[in-house]
């Protein structure tokens, strides 16, 4: 395990945060010789690392080829898409190399329409992607149930050949087994309580010592210390992402929904539906919702859930669920991911805002912030480059996030 922080230390680069962006930043740190601690609040993986559905797939952004595009120019867009296929290139190289046993399922992705209007918004991204080489297509709903599953709501659907399954909390535990491995030291429940600046230094204190380093990494996410850093206050807006699985299905109850695949899929509601058949064959079933974080919130969220996945497949109707777990994923006002460092201190590196999608891109944004300190990263993809604009009246983000909410409730019903 990893053990609190105990006195007081030194290194080259102190990370704040202990998921896959911390993790990483470190592995790649200590192995181009630069010496790395990773100060995680919890346990290892105890955030969105441990909690998500293990989609380790394309995404980080809620927005499409044509908002890139039209944000960033068409050159920058390949890039930033680029940049999301190496990432999960990135997960497939370095659980390989380290032998990480993550429990791999599937080879693609899958994401089926809720509505027939639906079908017509994956043409721009299955676009882009063969012109990168990936030979990602569309399928009708019968090309679906053929292929993946029976559905109650789906009008054909995507496939993605690039991602798939994998145990998330394996993989967050095995890469800071490898990145201690490889000399980076990792320190469990040492929550940052206080930050200052010591000469052209940072102190940062825990509970039980500190540390004092050349240089900080911010890699914290939905739980970015904005208490800590002026620079980091209203940058993100957390949100609640949900999950249930059933108990082990049987053979004859997959076969009654005609299930054929291991690829995880979700669907194209904007409160989203993303399900995988576990290795075990539990179903997982997750979504967007609850914006209060207290247990009735958890509560009724999991009876949403558990409706949900009847109504999309009946013949799981006396499935009982046996397990529920929610962790926070956050956005950016600009709607992609932040890498970079603070423009008046570049001692200070950040990468955050994955949107719901951060298995990979936040390994590859770890690696891009240890290449970035230690001199050796290219040019960033417009799209992912520094800090985004705080949210406008920020005491106010959990109503903002209510209307968000509500709009996509609307957008699922509507259009």
């Amino acid at each position: 395990g990893a053990p609190p922080l105990a006195g007081d230390a030194r290194a080259d680069v102190a990370i704040i945060g202990g998921g896959y962006c911390g993790l990483s930043a470190a592995y790649h740190l200590a192995r181009a010789g630069i010496d790395a601690r990773v100060l995680e609040a919890g346990e290892i993986g105890w955030g969105a690392s441990g909690r998500n559905g293990g989609f380790c797939g394309i995404g980080a952004t809620w927005l499409g080829p044509k908002e890139l595009r039209e944000a960033y120019g068409e050159d920058q867009m390949l890039a930033f898409y680029r940049a999301m296929i190496d990432a999960v290139r990135l997960v497939e190289d370095l659980t390989a190399e380290e032998r990480i046993d993550v429990a791999r399922q599937g080879d693609g992705i899958w994401c089926f329409a809720h509505k027939p209007s639906r079908v017509l918004e994956f043409a721009p991204h299955i676009e882009v992607l063969r012109r990168l080489g990936v030979a990602a297509r569309t399928v009708d709903a019968e090309g679906f149930a053929n292929a993946a599953f029976a559905c109650s709501e789906q009008f054909g659907a995507q496939f993605e050949p690039v991602g798939f399954g994998l145990n998330p909390l394996a993989y967050c535990l095995g890469l800071a087994r490898a990145t201690r491995r490889h000399g980076a030291r990792v320190h469990a429940r040492s929550r940052v309580i206080a930050w200052q600046r010591e000469g052209r230094g940072h102190r940062l204190v825990t509970a039980g010592g500190s540390v004092r380093a050349a240089r900080v990494v911010v890699a914290a996410n939905g739980w970015l210390p904005e208490d800590l850093h002026p620079a980091f206050r209203g940058r993100v807006l957390p949100l609640l992402s949900n999950i249930v699985t059933t108990r082990p299905l049987t053979p004859e109850e997959l076969a009654r929904q005609s299930w054929r695949t291991e690829a995880p899929a979700s669907n194209t509601r904007a409160r989203l539906a993303y399900l995988r058949l576990l290795p075990d064959r539990r179903l997982l079933f997750g979504g967007r919702g609850d914006t209060t974080g207290r247990p009735s919130g958890g509560a009724a969220m999991r009876r949403l859930l558990t409706r949900r996945l009847r109504e999309l497949f009946p013949a799981f109707a006396d499935v009982p669920i046996t397990h529920s777990w929610r962790g926070f994923v956050s956005a950016t006002t600009r709607l992609t991911p932040a890498i970079g460092e603070l423009p008046d201190d570049p001692s200070v590196s950040f990468a955050f805002g994955c949107h719901g999608n951060g298995v990979a891109f936040m390994t590859w944004a770890g690696r891009e912030v240890a290449k970035r300190i230690a001199g050796t990263a290219g040019a960033l993809p417009a799209p992912l480059a520094g800090l985004p604009a705080a949210f406008p009246l920020p005491s106010t983000r959990l109503w903002q996030l209510r209307l968000l909410l509500a709009r996509a409730w609307v957008e699922d019903e509507l259009f």
